[in-house]
């Protein structure tokens, strides 16, 4: 089975971090998000991938190139304006005359990709929508299913009284090629709001596939700190690291000076240096030769690439992106630290 990475968003909630990244780039752990993801199908056989771009997509295709070095063919589609989630799709139609997986860009799921497809096969359904759960579905797209796990309606938004479902659209999608020739060519179609709703009114079977124990739209800077704290607290594995299993990561090129102080759970990659009477963690990430001075501290933070934390420094609550410098006896709490200005963050 071949997958379509939906790539295109405009990141407009998660600025500042996407001021320069696509969304599907900014840094998971040390890796692209979208790498993440695609290690992910890597493990049920899936390595040929179509990225549908459109936001600083030179980005993203300089990164990935045609995904050679991570074991994949990747294919491209680009967006000159956005044509929505259903035109996105569309637009790729070349590429899919079997069963295919469609990936929003933006999320991290613990999804059983192999389950899901052999429950898409039992149902014998055009399309099999994954959802998770919400506490309060009021903000989002409601999906209401009979006792065989077809879904009956799509309800935009409702208020309490006007539906018992608690399931949203997880943007993890199976679909049969079909499913193609009910979107229209070159226009701005929303999956959700008009292609879902046709073919319900058509008559097609949609079964929905409520297995996510993990789930979450990297939306905005909250969210993504929120997707850390996760991996490091075991909630999510990695495939190259199970925090589950033992709280720490810690590159064999890392130089960690004696009288520094580590406290799990953290992640630390290559060359980061990490000076005498530090102290790094706990809930911490520490990417790519970043340097941390003596006397300085860091908590429950993300630190990019390539950062250097002056003496005496305080981080906590805060993401700092790459190349920044954060001066000696400064303090970031609950902060965006950017190579230029810092911005607050609602955490």
């Amino acid at each position: 089975m071949n997958a379509l990475f939906l790539a295109g968003g405009l990141g407009t909630r998660l600025k500042p971090i996407t001021n320069e990244l696509p969304k599907p780039m900014v840094p998971i752990m040390g890796k692209p998000l979208l790498e993440r993801n695609i290690e992910s199908l890597k493990r049920y056989g899936i390595d040929e991938i179509v990225l549908s771009t459109c936001y600083k997509s030179q980005k993203i295709e300089d990164y990935f190139g045609n995904g050679e070095k991570f074991g994949v063919k990747i294919s491209y589609i680009s967006e000159d304006e956005p044509l929505g989630t259903a035109g996105a799709i569309k637009n790729a139609q070349k590429f899919f005359d079997d069963t295919f997986l469609v990936f929003n860009g933006d999320i991290l799921s613990d999804i059983d990709i192999s389950d899901m497809l052999r429950f898409h096969n039992e149902k014998g359904a055009l399309a099999t929508i994954a959802v998770t759960e919400v506490l309060n579905p009021s903000a989002y797209g409601v999906i209401e299913h009979d006792d065989n796990d077809f879904i009956t309606a799509f309800k935009e938004k409702p208020k309490p009284y006007e539906s018992d479902s608690n399931l949203i659209n997880a943007g993890i999608y199976i679909f049969e090629p079909e499913l193609l020739d009910e979107i229209p060519e070159s226009s701005v179609v929303s999956i959700e709001r008009d292609t879902y709703p046709l073919l319900l009114q058509k008559g097609y079977k949609i079964a929905v596939y409520n297995k996510c124990s993990y789930w979450l739209d990297l939306g905005t800077p909250r969210k993504y700190m929120r997707a850390h704290k996760d991996i490091l607290n075991g909630k999510l594995k990695i495939v190259s690291h199970d925090f589950k299993a033992k709280p720490n990561y810690i590159s064999n090129t890392a130089k960690i000076h004696c009288n520094a102080k580590i406290f799990e759970p953290i992640y630390i990659g290559d060359n980061v240096e990490i000076s005498d009477f530090a102290v790094v963690g706990p809930d911490a990430v520490l990417c790519d030769g970043s340097c941390v001075e003596a006397g300085a501290r860091i908590s429950e933070s993300i630190v990019w690439d390539h950062v250097n934390v002056e003496r005496e420094a305080y981080i906590k609550n805060s993401v700092v992106m790459s190349n920044c410098r954060v001066h000696k006896n400064s303090r970031a709490y609950n902060s965006i630290l950017t190579a230029d200005s810092n911005y607050s963050i609602a955490v």
